[in-house]
């Protein structure tokens, strides 16, 4: 990655007249507003669909789009909407808040009245069926699961009569012959949420914008990869969990945490050359143009405890796949760009994974200014093969932490970015701009911060429900004003995208140099 910037920005927090952020003419305008702003990145967080709690780090699919980004605006040009069956549906009343009851209560019977008019119209029948056909490694199973859950009245599939949690082939055949209706449904919705991502992610290319997208780590046990791939999980031959994922107690919970999320079987996995791990990343990098690892210590080392306990406790620490997992991806996929995300406990293992796999890491200015002053995320300390923030997704924004800081830190910060402003929001925009002049490579804020938006337009507060991936950006809150003054940043600390020809004729230079650099120790060394 080479020294430019982006923003920080969920899709559900997009504004819409639809209760949620979607692929709406206001994406389009944020791609605009992104591209008038001097930046090269725009990242978002997970858009798999969601169950209990909302979040998009608990996805239903590894594969599947959430439905509730499908923009209604667009089936009402394509005419399988009227304008009235999508005004008349209540999706929430709070434009800053997204109301998941009101998605989950609404949204599909919305988009079933166009799935309705789709079926009576065969236009686009040749593009439908070849997204199903090409997409039935995963969409198959996916609306099968969706379909039995319908039946087990959203029960979790642990929950499942036995020959439905064991997936008897018999039974499926006749669940799929009964529910062949619901299932289409399902292949619509996802039908209909990659042609409009895909127009998007198109879109923001024409407009030299990349799409950073975000790779859970772990899948949420109530998953239909879980269900349909036990042979990826740790489960016994009852389909049950053998042992669940976590970490381990520490200063802030002598407990530890108890995430509950199935682990992956490293040793089968690996003996089938990591295939479902492979098919997931090649299907991401079509959706996006850079991949961010979430928990990427992960991949390192990870917490096993012993299913049906009630805390960390008993866990044990074991090691992970390694460079071996991203060795053998690569040979199938080719190099691809990624962020690692390295936060956290720092530890010889997960340390030289990221070191040997050549993936920037993360620099949070959140976590550099404590009361050691010796703080790894110092800006003095990055490297230039890495990605800086102010905050990300999980911490609270800018201005909340500067309020909220003890006397020592935000004296600390101020001396150390050199900031006299008693004023918050100037305050945060120093914040701001210590992220930009980083030697790190790439610079992403979270769009909040550039709002100097307070604690009520923070994402998510990890380890508590409810509240959570809620935030909206209100309408026109974005002005040509503030792209203007963050293209002065980028401008100002070398972060501009530079154009085709420029950036091909500079890597061509630098080869030269790679090139007469190594002929040159070649020549001494012959000499010697």
């Amino acid at each position: 990655m080479m020294r430019e910037c982006g923003i920080l920005f969920p899709v559900f927090s997009l504004p819409s007249r639809f209760g949620i952020g979607c692929f709406s003419k206001e994406a389009y305008e944020f791609v605009d507003f992104l591209k008038e702003s001097g930046q090269r990145y725009w990242q978002v967080l997970p858009l798999g669909p969601t169950g209990y709690g909302d979040s998009p780090y608990q996805p239903l699919s590894a594969f599947a789009g959430n439905p509730y980004f499908i923009d209604l605006d667009t089936l009402i040009r394509e005419g399988l909407l009227k304008e009235e069956e999508a005004a008349s549906a209540f999706f929430g009343n709070d434009q800053e808040k997204v109301d998941y009851g009101a998605m989950y209560e609404n949204r599909k019977a919305v988009l079933h009245k166009a799935f309705v008019r789709f079926k009576e119209s065969a236009e686009e029948e040749t593009e439908y069926k070849a997204f199903i056909k090409k997409n039935k490694y995963w969409l198959e199973d996916y609306a099968l699961f969706r379909a039995m859950k319908h039946r087990h009245q959203q029960k979790s599939w642990l929950e499942w009569d036995e020959e439905f949690r064991l997936g008897d082939e018999r039974v499926m055949a006749c669940v799929a012959e009964e529910e062949s209706d619901l299932i289409e449904f399902y292949y619509f919705m996802q039908y209909e949420f990659r042609k409009q991502w895909d127009a998007l992610h198109e879109y923001a290319a024409e407009k030299g914008i990349k799409i950073i997208g975000d790779i859970p780590f772990y899948m949420s046990m109530d998953s239909a990869d879980a269900w349909a791939h036990p042979e990826v999980f740790r489960f016994d031959k009852e389909m049950k969990p053998e042992s669940v994922a976590g970490c381990p107690p520490d200063a802030f919970s002598p407990v530890g945490q108890l995430w509950g999320n199935p682990l992956y079987n490293w040793a089968k996995e690996k003996r089938s050359g990591y295939a479902w791990w492979t098919q997931r990343l090649a299907y991401n990098l079509e959706l996006f143009d850079v991949l961010r690892f979430d928990h990427f210590h992960g991949f390192a080392e990870y917490y096993e405890i012993p299913y049906g306990d009630e805390n960390a406790l008993n866990g044990t620490m074991k090691e992970g796949p390694g460079i071996a997992f991203f060795r053998s991806v690569r040979k199938k996929l080719g190099d691809f760009p990624a962020i690692a995300e390295d936060l956290g406990v720092v530890t010889p293992l997960n340390s030289k994974l990221l070191e040997d796999s050549g993936f920037p890491g993360m620099n949070v200015l959140q976590f550099a200014f404590d009361g050691s002053e010796s703080s790894w995320y110092l800006p003095y300390r990055h490297k230039t093969n890495s990605v800086v923030y102010t905050g990300t997704h999980d911490n609270t924004t800018a201005r909340a932490w500067i309020e909220g800081c003890n006397d020592h830190d935000r004296d600390y910060v101020r001396r150390y970015i050199n900031s006299v402003n008693t004023d918050y929001g100037a305050f945060v925009w120093d914040l701001i701009r210590e992220a930009y002049r980083s030697t790190a490579d790439t610079c992403i804020i979270p769009l909040q911060d550039f709002l100097v938006k307070g604690e009520e337009a923070r994402i998510n507060t990890p380890g508590t429900q409810g509240a959570n991936w809620c935030w909206r950006l209100q309408p026109n809150f974005l002005s040509g004003d503030l792209a203007r003054s963050i293209y002065g940043l980028a401008k100002l600390y070398g972060r501009l995208p530079k154009e085709p020809v420029k950036q091909a004729e500079e890597e061509a230079e630098e080869e030269k140099k790679t090139d007469k650099t190594a002929k040159d120790k070649k020549e001494e060394k012959a000499a010697k």
